[in-house]
């Protein structure tokens, strides 16, 4: 199997609708600047980009968040900004997209991250960060969690977006466990193996291929066309659900699809649907929400990793940080079915 019926998308649809879903991690706001080319600076060999326009849009686990959103969820983001204008504008973004915004949490000695990427002629010319990396301190876990404590209880799954910039501490991570654990509910993160954290026991894992082999501590040199044959990628796999043992493990492999992975049963490879390719930017955050909401809505691990493999199929069609929506999602299955 790796389709689904169109009737069988729909009932999971429809269902996702009713599903609620918190969303816990680094938030951040995507600026981009588009312009064009036509001199060099006299000042320095750089090129000069004329302005054209400017868009916002949610980043890191906030792009999650309205990916939940379009898919016809309900979202609450949980979060840290800092005090400045950039958390304002976040919060009406999200307002916007019907993102709940009652777990963001000012943080006065930190950046709202914000990553402003000028683009000519649709290629990224420079892109200049505003962040704070340090880990978030005691006090402010221990505010995030309180919020997830009101609101858990009534949601339906729980997805952790890491990316590294110092909200998902261990304390964090731990508290959101022994909680879902205790409540059980699902769990799912998006690693990021630089942040060295114990991942022990999660509901799902989605590292794409170079995180895999980071979170294993092994050298990726045997890449071939076929990820099941493919002996250092199984061993990876087969590693990674022995020692962090999450109940699945999704491994993204760009261009050759999904690798689905769980205790017991061989690895399911589910080859990619993207037609075209212009921009892989928030490809992953697509990827985990529509995972993490079509169990959420009844699905099998399986029909969970078909369904987001289109998800992500159609968002990197699209230029940007983007989303899909039902209609595309469901159009994707009757395209290629």
């Amino acid at each position: 199997m790796d389709s689904i019926r169109p009737q069988r998308v729909r009932q999971l649809l429809e269902r996702a609708s009713n599903a609620r879903i918190l969303v816990v991690g680094d938030v951040m706001l995507d600026q981009f600047v588009w312009g064009h080319v036509s001199r060099i600076s006299p000042e320095a060999p750089v090129p000069v980009v004329e302005f054209d326009r400017e868009s916002f849009m949610p980043g890191g686990a906030a792009n999650v968040a309205r990916n939940l959103t379009s898919l016809g969820a309900r979202a609450e983001l949980f979060g840290v900004v800092g005090a400045d204008s950039n958390a304002s504008h976040l919060r009406r973004l999200l307002t916007e997209q019907r993102v709940g915004c009652t777990g963001l949490t000012p943080a006065r000695d930190r950046f709202t991250a914000t990553k402003t990427r000028i683009v000519a002629h649709q290629q990224q010319v420079v892109r200049v960060d505003r962040e704070t990396r340090g880990p978030i301190d005691a006090r402010t876990t221990a505010a995030l969690l309180r919020r997830v404590d009101a609101m858990l209880p009534e949601a339906d799954a729980v997805s952790v977006g890491d990316y590294g910039k110092g909200v998902v501490t261990q304390a964090l991570l731990d508290g959101l466990r022994e909680r879902c654990r205790k409540l059980g509910k699902w769990l799912s993160l998006d690693p990021k193996p630089v942040h060295k954290l114990d991942l022990r026991g999660l509901s799902l894992i989605t590292p794409n291929r170079k995180e895999a082999f980071e979170l294993a501590g092994l050298t990726d040199n045997t890449r071939t066309a076929n990820p099941l044959a493919d002996r250092q990628l199984m061993k990876v796999a087969d590693h990674l659900l022995t020692t962090i043992a999450p109940a699945l493990l999704l491994i993204t492999l760009g261009e050759l699809g999904m690798l689905l992975c769980q205790r017991g049963q061989p690895p399911f490879h589910i080859p990619t649907v993207a037609q075209e390719v212009f921009d892989v930017s928030g490809a992953g955050d697509t990827v985990i929400a529509s995972f993490t909401l079509a169990i959420a809505a009844g699905a099998s691990p399986l029909e969970a990793a078909i369904l987001s493999n289109h998800a992500g199929g159609v968002v990197v069609g699209k230029v940007g940080t983007a989303t899909v929506t039902q209609e595309e999602l469901a159009a994707s299955f009757r395209l290629r079915g």
